[in-house]
């Protein structure tokens, strides 16, 4: 061999061993920063401002912070949440619903006339609901996908003619009580999950984090691919896993954790898995992204255009139910005021981009919680409502500002 070869094989050598020695948790760090610097801020200016939102009110009332008061907030986020949760998916294709807010009235208000007027097991009742909002969906889709009407006016027109059939429904008297008492009611107003339960829930997600993570590298090592440190990776499920005990211990002081927003967890789990995991999620993106690549990628972009506007359609019916749960009635009020506002709101300040092709299921939860805690926070200051609407339009618009400089900051380093 020769000497040049020789010089070349020990440069290689140095690289291997940098580059094995930057796969360490400081590397995992520096690859953290330098994904911010690129614009892919993730999560994080929502946490930032949450922490400030919890410790303003939380200097100002220290109620605010108390066990019973986060217990009541998560009761309260799960409904628009999980409304949210379906907004997600249609601004991941780049589009809009702007119905959703009556979807869920209607919803609502199905399941007060079907199991309290004429008797249907409530199970039934639900289910209907939900399919009734799959086809509202479903002629969104038709109406975007074969006669090119702009989501914003189909689901416009839908919101008058859906927020029509729900006073039909509700008739002359305007509102159906639900049974007080009832498993629904105490599901959407009583049920906690069980301490010991709650403190097994809190081990899941760090448990899934490390075990995903260990075999994520492990197969990126065998691929002779450089691989994330296992030690980063411990510290992050650590941390997680210290923060969500601690979570379930301070609530379980007093009420506890919710069912009803384990539900909206699982939902968002759930959800997550499927637009990160699955060719239909990456479709989702692709789509969102820029259709016409999508459509010469072989992606059938109708199909995914559909699949938005039904889910969307049929997680505002979920979350009426559950709205109609937690006020023991349906009435002419469901979904109307700021049910459209706070779930757009909510997977926009999340991190859900309006332009498309961007957006993660955590979004509406970490959004959400945002929201509810703006309104939560004013009303034990015994703000008016005015101030609750232009504070959260505010947040949103500082939402959307951070959401296209991260846009801008991403073409520029990808030109660069």
């Amino acid at each position: 061999m020769s000497q040049d070869s020789k010089q070349s094989t020990m440069l290689l050598d140095r690289s291997d061993v940098r580059v094995n020695h930057d796969t360490g948790l400081a590397a995992t760090i520096r690859a953290s920063i330098d994904k911010v610097r690129s614009g892919d801020l993730g999560s994080l200016p929502v946490v930032v401002g949450l922490v400030i939102i919890w410790t303003v009110f939380g200097t100002l009332n220290p109620t605010f912070l108390s066990s019973n008061n986060l217990a009541n907030l998560l009761f309260d986020a799960s409904t628009a949440g999980i409304i949210s949760l379906g907004i997600v998916c249609v601004l991941m294709v780049g589009e809009i619903d702007l119905s959703v807010g009556s979807i869920s009235g209607f919803a609502s208000a199905m399941v007060g006339m079907l199991w309290v007027n004429e008797g249907w097991p409530v199970v039934l009742a639900i289910l209907a609901a939900l399919v009734v909002g799959g086809v509202i969906g479903a002629i969104y889709a038709v109406l975007f996908n074969r006669l090119g009407m702009p989501s914003f006016v189909a689901t416009l027109a839908g919101l008058l003619a859906v927020l029509g059939m729900q006073l039909y429904l509700l008739g002359a008297t305007g509102s159906i009580n639900l049974p007080y008492g009832s498993a629904i009611v105490n599901f959407g107003q009583l049920l906690v999950i069980p301490r010991p339960l709650a403190y097994v829930f809190a081990l899941i997600p760090g448990a899934v984090m490390l075990i995903s993570g260990l075999s994520a590298v492990r197969r990126r090592k065998q691929a002779n691919l450089s691989a994330p440190s296992v030690g980063g990776l411990l510290v992050k499920a650590a941390v997680i896993t210290v923060a969500l005990e601690f979570v379930a211990f301070y609530l379980n002081q007093d009420r506890g954790i919710p069912w009803m927003f384990a539900l909206f967890v699982v939902l968002v789990i759930v959800m997550d898995y499927a637009l990160t995991r699955t060719q239909w999620g990456r479709s989702m993106s692709a789509v969102g992204g820029n259709r016409e690549a999508a459509r010469r990628a072989g992606i059938n972009v109708r199909r995914i255009y559909t699949s938005a506007f039904v889910l969307c359609a049929m997680f505002a019916a979920l979350g009426g139910v559950l709205a109609a749960a937690r006020l023991a009635s349906a009435s002419q009020q469901a979904g109307s005021g700021d049910v459209n506002l706070n779930a757009i709101a909510a997977a926009v300040i999340g991190g859900t981009s309006l332009f498309g092709g961007r957006g993660s299921a955590y979004s509406a939860l970490l959004g959400i919680i945002v929201i509810q805690s703006i309104g939560s926070g004013l009303t034990m200051l015994d703000l008016s409502s005015a101030l609750r609407y232009m504070i959260t339009g505010a947040v949103l618009a500082v939402a959307v500002i951070v959401d296209s400089l991260a846009r801008r900051s991403r073409a520029s380093h990808g030109r660069g």
